[in-house]
């Protein structure tokens, strides 16, 4: 088993913990991996759509602000 420690935070950040909470049985350290999952996969998914992009725009996949509003009628 890992060591434990004891953090400080503040009365609003446990607030905001406690709303991320699923039921009064879950832990801080379950809420806290959680958030740390899920912005890890946001990174991931955000870096993979960014180099999706930069993909289309090489192969001419992509079109400027000014002619999408021309095609939308803006």
């Amino acid at each position: 088993m890992a060591a434990k420690t004891s953090i400080q935070v503040s009365v609003e950040l446990k607030k905001e913990l406690d709303r991320h909470k699923m039921n009064d049985r879950d832990t801080y350290e379950g809420v806290i991996w959680d958030l740390v999952e899920d912005h890890k996969l946001l990174n991931e998914e955000t870096l993979k759509e960014i180099e999706q992009g930069r993909k289309d725009y090489r192969d001419g996949k992509s079109v400027s602000f000014d002619e999408l509003k021309k095609k939308m009628k803006l």
